[in-house]
C-alpha cells in the first residue's frame, strides 16, 4: 500500500469515526452556528435541509427577517415536504430602501417568531430546527440575545439547533458547538452584478 493509499484510508477512518459518533448513530444534538459578512449563512443551513431529509429526519426552518419577500426556497421546499417546513415569519429587512413597515411591526413579528420558536422547538416533532437571520435580529434589536440564548437552552439534548444571520453574540457563539465565520473574499454586487435566482435568493 502506497502512501496515497494509507493517507486516504485515513481520512475516510476519520469520517467515517466523527459520522458514527455525531451523525448518524450519534444522540448528542448540536448547536450550530452560521455567521460573518460573507455569503451563504441560510444556503449552508438549507443544505443541511437538504441532506437530513434524506435520512427522514424532520426540520423546521423558521424564518425571521424573510416573508415580505418572496424566495426560491418558498416553492423548493414544497418539494421537500413533508420532511422539511418553512415558515417566514419576518416582514422583510429592516431600514432598506423598500422597507415601509415602522419598526414597532418589525419588532411584533420577531418577538412572535421567538414564541413560535420555542413551541416548535418543545413540540417534540422535529430532528432539526433552523431559525434562520435570527442574528440579525438581534444585532436590529428586535429582539434580545437572552430570548436566543433561552431558545437553546429550551431544546432537548437529541435535536440539532442551527442559527444563522451575522452579528453572532458572543454569548451564542460561547453556547455554540460548532460555529462557521463566512468571510467575503468577492463579491459580484462589487462589480454591478445584480442579485440572482437560484444564487442570492
Amino acid at each position: 500500500m502506497n502512501k496515497n493509499h494509507k493517507y486516504m484510508n485515513q481520512v475516510m477512518l476519520r469520517l467515517f469515526t466523527g459520522i458514527t459518533l455525531y451523525g448518524i448513530v450519534g444522540e448528542k444534538g448540536l448547536t450550530i452556528v452560521y455567521t460573518g459578512g460573507g455569503k451563504g449563512k441560510t444556503t449552508a443551513a438549507l443544505g443541511i435541509a437538504l441532506r437530513a431529509s434524506g435520512y427522514g429526519k424532520k426540520i423546521i426552518m423558521i424564518q425571521f427577517i424573510k416573508g415580505s419577500w418572496h424566495y426560491g426556497e418558498m416553492d423548493s421546499a414544497k418539494f421537500l415536504a413533508p420532511a422539511f417546513e418553512l415558515v417566514p415569519a419576518g416582514k422583510g429587512f429592516v431600514g432598506i430602501i423598500d422597507d415601509t413597515s415602522p419598526r414597532e411591526a418589525h419588532v411584533l413579528m420577531a418577538q412572535k417568531a421567538v414564541e413560535a420558536s420555542r413551541e416548535k422547538i418543545q413540540s417534540g416533532k422535529y430532528d432539526i430546527v433552523i431559525l434562520d437571520e435570527i442574528n440579525y435580529a438581534v444585532k436590529m434589536g428586535l429582539i434580545k440575545a437572552s430570548d436566543v440564548l433561552d431558545l437553546i437552552k429550551s431544546k432537548h439534548d437529541g435535536m440539532d439547533l442551527i442559527l444563522t444571520g451575522n452579528h453572532a453574540s458572543d454569548a451564542v457563539i460561547q453556547e455554540a458547538d460548532l460555529v462557521t465565520e463566512m468571510k467575503e473574499i468577492k463579491h459580484p454586487y462589487k462589480k454591478g452584478i445584480k442579485a440572482k435566482r437560484g444564487i442570492d435568493f
